[in-house]
């Protein structure tokens, strides 16, 4: 063949050439599960163009794209937080087989349906928040089962210089899962009556009634006030803290225990980016006065189709979506880089078999029968979860004969944000 003819062969061949467009946020998990795309798209003549997009506005800018009905996408990222947000906008992918090997508990029907009840997620993998602690300070006999027994441990620490404080985790409104949610949870309370209900149609029936006005909310905000301000159990900042202020924290050695998500594992045990490296061991969470079983959240990071893009993309994401699914070199890399469990639950024994960390992650929290969701599947979701947690900060901020009357405003607030 001629130079001539090599040439237009391969421009032919370039031509020919697929292209897929994936919006996501800057995160090892995303990135990782690009990575098995990319794998796939180098096997398949499929270019995967990446579209990075910050966290502060992805949510505001995705949304204003699938209302849009512009087909800049072709795959985003997707989370439970917007499940019903973005529901009706979305590509169902129930035709895609490997959606038989996701979790079913993450993968609820409650969380990711259209009105049709149709599926419109392809699980990344599972995100979920879990209490770690320092092992070169606290035997695993030690570990409280109770708030009164961390609070105790924590001051034991600081007293004796080990740590400057007992605990340490974001508390603001995208990060307060880490904090006075599992408390809320642990204490058999929740944002809304009745407690632990997802079910919006329960959720109606009852008048959208926010749940924190409760005494077993009361005791949550009085654990925080107490741990702030009597205890200084945590640090004075702590109310405005996000995810990376308290893994700082922690990570340079200044707290006894956190809970974060799981994702962070790596980071933790990173001699580069942790002094404690090494030292970090996982336990459950310590019950409140009022609570009677463990409960954690466990959801999934996700990938959804637009529905307005072209149908020959929404065929070949489908495609791309459950290769990866089955990618099993592709998942436990995935696992090692993230500390995520992988979205094929037929993988994990395995990964437990050989690593302790998912060994511990299986007994106490993924296969914990009492788990709770970590969100509220309607549009307004939002709007109730920064009500919620204006309340919440309010109250354990401000004066502590005033919490009561806080969380009662923050009830009028919920329900209002869940009505409007």
């Amino acid at each position: 063949m001629s130079i001539a003819g090599a040439g237009l062969a391969m421009g032919s061949a370039m031509a020919q050439q697929k292209e897929l467009r994936i919006a996501y946020q800057p995160n090892p998990m995303q990135e990782s599960s690009i990575d098995m795309m990319v794998k796939w798209g180098e096997a398949n003549n499929v270019k995967i163009v990446k579209i990075p997009n910050s966290y502060g506005v992805y949510v505001e800018k995705m949304t204003a794209s699938l209302t849009s009905g512009a087909d800049q996408y072709d795959v985003i990222w997707h989370n439970d937080d917007w499940g019903q947000l973005w529901a009706h906008l979305l590509e169902p992918v129930d035709d895609i087989d490997a959606l038989k090997h996701a979790d079913k508990w993450s993968n609820d029907p409650i969380i990711f349906a259209n009105k049709e009840g149709k599926i419109t997620v392809v699980p990344m993998g599972e995100t979920l928040g879990a209490l770690f602690y320092r092992t070169d300070l606290i035997k695993e006999s030690e570990l409280p089962k109770t708030w009164a027994e961390l609070v105790a441990l924590g001051k034991k620490l600081q007293s004796e210089g080990k740590v400057k404080y007992g605990f340490v985790g974001g508390m603001d409104k995208n990060a307060d899962w880490n904090s006075t949610l599992w408390t809320l949870w642990n204490n058999e309370c929740d944002v809304m009556l009745p407690m632990h209900t997802r079910d919006n149609a329960v959720l109606a029936k009852n008048g959208w009634k926010g749940g924190i006005g409760q005494p077993c909310g009361q005791q949550v905000a009085e654990f925080w006030w107490d741990a702030l301000n009597k205890d200084k159990l945590i640090p004075a900042g702590m109310p405005a803290y996000g995810r990376n202020e308290a893994n700082a924290v922690f990570t340079a050695g200044n707290a006894a225990f956190t809970v974060a998500d799981t994702t962070y594992w790596g980071d933790f045990n990173d001699p580069k980016k942790s002094k404690v490296a090494g030292n970090v061991g996982l336990a459950k969470f310590p019950l409140g006065p009022n609570g009677k079983v463990v409960r954690n959240w466990d959801e999934i990071w996700g990938w959804a189709i637009p529905k307005a893009a072209p149908a020959a993309n929404k065929a070949l994401a489908k495609e791309m979506l459950g290769a990866i699914m089955m990618d099993k070199e592709g998942q436990l890399a995935f696992w090692e880089k993230t500390g995520a469990p992988p979205p094929n639950v037929d993988f994990w024994p395995e990964i437990a078999k050989a690593d302790p960390f998912m060994e511990k992650l299986l007994e106490m929290y993924l296969n914990n029968p009492d788990k709770v969701h970590s969100a509220y599947y309607f549009p307004n979701w939002s709007a109730v979860h920064k009500a919620y947690n204006d309340a919440m900060t309010k109250a354990i901020t401000g004066d502590r004969a005033d919490i009561a009357k806080a969380l009662a405003e923050g009830d009028e607030h919920i329900h209002a944000a869940a009505t409007k």
